[in-house]
């Protein structure tokens, strides 16, 4: 069964890290469906870099289906930044109604091993940087009388993770940010809700930490469509983390083969990094 895709126009989204992967896919999707785009990151120039992708490069794709996109710089551990980003998005579309907070600093080793910088990193980038997007944007979102906030992370299932610790830390406070949000918001107009995919994604994150392989691996796809179907819900639908599997098939998806980077399906690797005792229904 396909899925139906929403109509967003009309809609603005700010999303953080479009640069490549599954922020871009997401902002790509978006725009499809008729949503604005603001494209949001820190790379604007990757002729010095062995990463192909520019906020302003997916910000023009976007305009290619013919929404308007908008590029800003954005360093997330830079609170000063956030909120200058908030107040130009909304000053350049009127109304900026959907935040999806996407990126992310990823680094998994064993606490003696991972230095206080990093954990600072990864702290700062995935919880801190979805702090200060959601704050930069509730009195926003209240004032046009709702909208919704969606964050890629995972639900919170475990209360130990050896070998991940900070990384662990670091996601599952971006979806403990984001539910408290959601009952601080209820009746407002407002949901906020958190989405995962059951399956490594294929990105270059993915590639470089050895993650699996091909076989283990799903493409960006099957986030953004998780993501379009979360948008075409109500209000009513707040405070929750899911599953890219469940929301697909709660939506009459059956077959996941078209997502799938070979045939068969991957092993839920992504569901059971937190969340050990993971098994599909």
């Amino acid at each position: 069964m396909a899925l139906a895709t929403p109509d967003l126009s009309g809609h603005t989204a700010f999303i953080t890290g479009t640069t490549r992967g599954i922020g871009k896919r997401i902002a790509l999707a978006l725009a499809e469906a008729g949503c604005n785009v603001v494209s949001t990151g820190k790379t604007v120039d990757d002729s010095d870099s062995d990463l192909d992708g520019t906020i302003h490069e997916t910000a023009a794709e976007c305009e290619e289906r013919g929404v308007d996109a908008h590029a800003i710089q954005l360093n997330l551990r830079d609170e000063q930044q956030v909120e200058a980003a908030a107040a130009e998005a909304i000053d350049v579309f009127g109304e900026v109604d959907i935040v999806i907070n996407n990126a992310s600093a990823i680094q998994m080793a064993p606490v003696e091993e991972l230095p206080a910088n990093r954990f600072d990193l990864l702290t700062d980038v995935n919880i801190r940087g979805t702090y200060l997007t959601c704050r930069a944007f509730a009195p926003h979102l209240q004032e046009i009388g709702g909208g919704q906030i969606l964050t890629n992370a995972p639900p919170v299932k475990m209360d130990r993770a050896p070998g991940e610790a900070a990384y662990a830390w670091s996601k599952m406070g971006m979806t403990f940010v984001t539910l408290s949000l959601a009952s601080e918001l209820r009746g407002t107009g407002i949901s906020a809700n958190s989405f995962w995919p059951v399956t490594a994604i294929d990105t270059r994150a993915t590639r470089y930490f050895g993650m699996g392989t091909e076989d283990d691996w799903r493409s960006p796809a099957i986030v953004a469509d998780t993501v379009l179907e979360l948008l075409d819900r109500d209000e009513e639908f707040t405070g929750n983390a899911v599953y890219d599997e469940d929301v697909l098939r709660e939506a009459g998806v059956t077959d996941f083969e078209r997502y799938n980077c070979t045939e068969g399906d991957p092993t839920p690797l992504s569901a059971q990094l937190f969340d050990p005792d993971y098994e599909r229904l």
